[in-house]
């Protein structure tokens, strides 16, 4: 006979299995490293493939493809990155990378190859081509073409006959050393069979897949050649250009055509930047040459050339030819080592002068990624035959979007270059005719920029806090917003410069109306009685609308349109999904709930879109849908795991008052299993607004910033405050806001006081350096490369941007609104380091010492001033790393470190050896 159980029995036996089924793990530092990320993800152009990389934080990446006609995963690919999707969306390629262990124990990473990964979306057969370069599929998926690099016996490849050795080779027209050139496979993908060219330089499939065009270069130049392949079973071969040292370095074929442009340039001068460039066209069986609209002006290397969607014009770049290059001066014989011209040619000196439009560390940076290689933008129209200059040596920005087909938006900031270094970014702004050239101005001396009408007729701008129009036609400028009820202005400026505007949605397609954003809504005004129209009702409800723009080329809007618009809540913070009928001009949620959605990508010929939607613990997987969004369907479960850890509470939003009495929130996440009544520890993290990440899932990464749910797992609330900031007084209003904030978490009964810590970095950071000098209320501070003395700071260099520090104090994030000669003592007020005598807080400073923001001897300036006080500091010096850390092994010392700090002073749990001794310098 069976025992029976007791009613109680089978409650007890329920709820202990029930317990067990809910009990969950605390995060650890090793389980972040599996958490992936989608990267480079590819919606193929008929909406049914869809492709990325899965790449976990720590450890190799896997390429997954998914049919959304069922949302099925398709295929997986080890090491699969990078995905590509040809336009017939029969073949997915992927890179495959060598694995993370071979790359981190193999010494010459020259030797590290990568796989091409070739998968079928109708079969889900897998092709594996190894040591792949590059490559190309065509669009119908019959071809695929890539250079084969082959590994080389450094034995074999060293091994010269007596012969070669003595071979005469002053003749040979020798590549450029970055040049390399392998052979090149071109494969049918329909019978597998293939087809070898040698010494490939560069390549390109036409777009109706019947013929490649190929630069071959070889090591001595003399068989150097262009050439045309069909792409057939015979392979025949046109010679287009056959000459000694002969190169194509770029290859545009035309969208629908059976036309290719391509650049062409010659070894035979040795010297890049000086190196004449030809812009050839090969168009019915002949080839042309497409010359400059001026004369003395040439092609260079690294010049672009991209075709129109339409193919109706072909968008190149050229520039003036340089000056003879000097020579320089070499010693070469007993008088030369006595030569003050010859000496003095190989000193290593830059001038400082005063006259100089900028400082030499920015004109360096600027020379090094720009200036050096500089060129301008043209087009040729290839009906008219025609073509213009579009950017110029005195204009020489133009915002290139090959869709617009009457005018472009040119700028110029050569004006302003040296007001770069106090005062911020300015230009002038012109309106620049694509047929012609020919351009009209818009505004000068302007910090921002603006917008121009399809029709290149109308620009509308922000200036002295009103939307203006201004008609290109008559110069005549128009105040759109000077008598509507609505904030145009950005009410969230606090700092010392002019005040933006919140931006333009965009134009209808005729040009008949401009699209405005206010704080809350989306207005049309029309251009030609100025008439206002308010196109959404979100001041109303503290929502504010927003255009979702997935063709970021698109240059207009159809009047009966219907757009897709972000819909946040600001109050509440959630970002629903809406939709705005330009026809009727009604709005209608698709999208909705306490939850952050996005829509993310849309394909090019299909009513397929892809969004995603997250909370804290809701990581935010890929949905489809069609455009009426009314039965989403999920595709992907990249993270399943996070339902294995205590995560965490909800987060909920704190109301505060600011410095200056100014309502804000902060985002505060309890512990996972904290209980009402509890008072717990908490770490702090912020920087200026905050409260918008609501909804956001965290970063499952390690880095410069405490990882949330490591925190929240572990028995500590987060809370993500927002900050406001009094110009001139930056360090005392973001104090008395901090203490606001936190105060009202002790008032609730939330935060033990004696608990309560603080993280921040950069501009965070400087904030908590100088909050402990005025506040006790923390027990512990972790301040990464912070600002200590404005006063030696003002005058540091941005050795990323090489930009002088002063415009950052001036005018920008450090808001004192004054130069250092006009207001030392408020310098001197914001700085921390003059106060370190009246810190009570263990503080940890982190730099990296190659920081490229903040000069690292900040935080060494702020670390001798504690020390010398007596004050508990610890400074960790990250050798090597910029402004966030990079390298992962110090991302996750950093983090370990900053846990293991709070965890001692705010949890009492024992300090880590380094902690109480620190780390004697030891180097083998």
């Amino acid at each position: 006979m069976k025992a029976q159980l007791s009613l109680l029995s089978v409650v007890l036996v329920a709820n202990l299995g029930s317990a067990a089924a809910n009990a969950k793990e605390p995060l650890q530092f090793k389980d972040i490293f599996d958490f992936k990320a989608a990267k480079t993800t590819q919606l193929s152009e008929n909406g049914e493939v869809f492709s990325f990389s899965a790449t976990p934080y720590r450890g190799d990446a896997t390429g997954q493809i998914y049919t959304l006609n069922n949302n099925k995963l398709l295929a997986e690919i080890e090491r699969g990155t990078k995905p590509t999707i040809n336009k017939a969306a029969n073949w997915v390629a992927f890179t495959q990378v060598p694995a993370l262990l071979e790359k981190e124990t193999t010494k010459n990473k020259d030797t590290l190859k990568n796989n091409l990964v070739l998968v079928n979306t109708i079969t889900g057969e897998q092709q594996i081509f190894e040591n792949v370069t590059d490559y190309q599929l065509s669009d119908d998926g019959h071809w695929l073409a890539y250079r084969f690099d082959e590994k080389v016996d450094k034995d074999d490849a060293s091994t010269d006959s007596d012969d070669a050795k003595s071979t005469d080779k002053s003749s040979e027209i020798k590549p450029d050393k970055k040049d390399k050139v392998f052979d090149l496979v071109v494969v049918n993908l329909k019978d597998k069979t293939t087809h070898t060219i040698n010494s490939v330089f560069s390549y390109a499939i036409n777009t109706i897949g019947n013929e490649l065009l190929v630069s071959q270069s070889y090591p001595d130049g003399s068989d150097n050649q262009v050439a045309l392949i069909s792409l057939n079973n015979g392979f025949n071969t046109s010679v287009l250009i056959d000459e000694p040292g002969v190169v194509a370095n770029k290859i545009a074929w035309h969208p629908t055509k059976n036309i290719a442009a391509f650049t062409l340039g010659n070894y035979v001068n040795d010297d890049m930047r000086r190196r004449d460039h030809q812009l050839k066209l090969w168009q019915n069986e002949q080839l042309t040459d497409i010359a400059s609209p001026e004369k003395s002006w040439t092609i260079g290397k690294t010049a672009s050339l991209e075709w129109s969607e339409d193919g109706e014009r072909l968008y190149f770049e050229n520039h003036p030819k340089l000056a003879t290059k000097i020579k320089e001066k070499k010693y070469t014989d007993q008088a030369s080592l006595f030569d003050y011209d010859t000496i003095r040619g190989q000193k290593g000196l830059n001038v400082w002068h005063n006259n100089d439009a900028e400082i030499k560390p920015r004109e360096k940076q600027q020379w090094n990624e720009n200036n050096k290689n500089r060129h301008y933008q043209a087009v040729y129209h290839l009906n008219g035959k025609q073509v213009a200059q579009l950017s110029t040596v005195d204009m020489p920005s133009v915002a290139l979007n090959t869709n617009r087909t009457t005018t472009l938006l040119g700028s110029s900031d050569l004006p302003y270059l040296e007001r770069v270094m106090y005062g911020g970014f300015f230009a002038d702004y012109y309106a620049v005719d694509v047929k012609t050239g020919k351009r009209s101005a818009i505004i000068n001396d302007y910090p921002f920029r603006p917008s121009l009408s399809p029709s290149g007729q109308f620009a509308a701008y922000f200036e002295n806090s009103q939307v203006q129009l201004k008609d290109l036609g008559n110069n005549k400028v128009s105040t759109l917003t000077k008598a509507i009820q609505a904030t145009f202005a950005d009410d969230q400026h606090d700092y010392p410069s002019t005040q933006p505007g919140y931006g333009f949605a965009g134009w209808l397609a005729d040009s008949s109306q401009v699209l405005v954003y206010s704080k809350y809504d989306i207005w049309a005004f029309d251009v030609k009685t100025l008439k206002a129209t308010r196109l959404t009702q979100g001041k109303e409800n503290n929502t504010q609308y927003r255009v979702i723009k997935l063709d970021k080329d698109q240059v207009g809007f159809k009047q009966d349109e219907i757009l897709l618009l972000s819909a946040t809540n600001l109050q509440k913070k959630q970002t629903e999904i809406a939709k705005l009928n330009l026809a009727d001009n009604s709005v209608s949620k698709v999208l909705n709930g306490k939850k952050r959605f996005d829509v993310v990508k849309k394909a090019k010929n299909a009513d397929k879109y892809l969004f995603t939607e997250q909370t804290y613990q809701q990581f935010p997987d890929f949905y489809q849908t069609d455009f009426s969004f009314n039965k989403p369907q999920r595709v992907t479960n990249l993270n399943p795991q996070v339902n294995d850890f205590a995560w965490g509470q909800k987060p909920e939003l704190i109301s505060y008052k600011g410095f200056d009495g100014e309502d804000l929130q902060g985002v505060l996440i309890k512990p996972a299993g904290y209980k009402k009544g509890d008072k717990v520890p908490v770490v702090v993290y912020f920087y200026r607004y905050m409260s918008q990440r609501m909804y956001d899932f965290p970063k499952m990464e390690l880095n410069h910033r405490p990882n949330f749910p490591m925190f929240t797992s572990n028995g500590y609330a987060i809370f993500l405050p927002d900050i406001r900031f009094e110009i001139g007084h930056p360090g005392k209003s973001s104090t008395q806001t901090m203490i606001n904030a936190t105060q009202k978490l002790i008032d609730l009964g939330i935060a033990d006081p004696d608990k309560i810590g603080l993280q921040g970095h950069s501009w965070a950071g400087y904030q908590s350096a100088f909050m402990i000098t005025q506040t006790d209320m923390f027990k512990a501070v972790v301040s990464g490369a912070p600002v200590s003395n404005m006063t030696s700071a003002y005058s540091g260099i941005r050795l990323k941007s090489g930009l002088a520090r002063q415009f950052q104090y001036e005018t920008g994030q450090s808001r004192i609104g004054k130069t250092l000669f006009e207001a030392p003592e408020l310098y001197i007020e914001n700085s921390p380091v003059f106060f370190a005598d009246k810190v009570n807080t263990p503080i940890l400073i982190m730099f990296g010492d190659k920081d490229d923001a903040v000069p690292w001897h900040e935080g060494v300036q702020y670390y001798l001033a504690l020390r010398r006080a007596g004050k508990d500091a610890t400074f960790l010096q990250y050798e090597g790393e910029p402004h966030h850390l990079k390298k992962f092994p110090n991302q996750v010392d950093f983090s370990i470190r900053m846990m293991q700090y709070f965890d001692h002073y705010l949890k009492g749990k024992p300090a880590a050896k380094w902690m109480t001794e620190g780390e004697a310098f030891i180097e083998e």
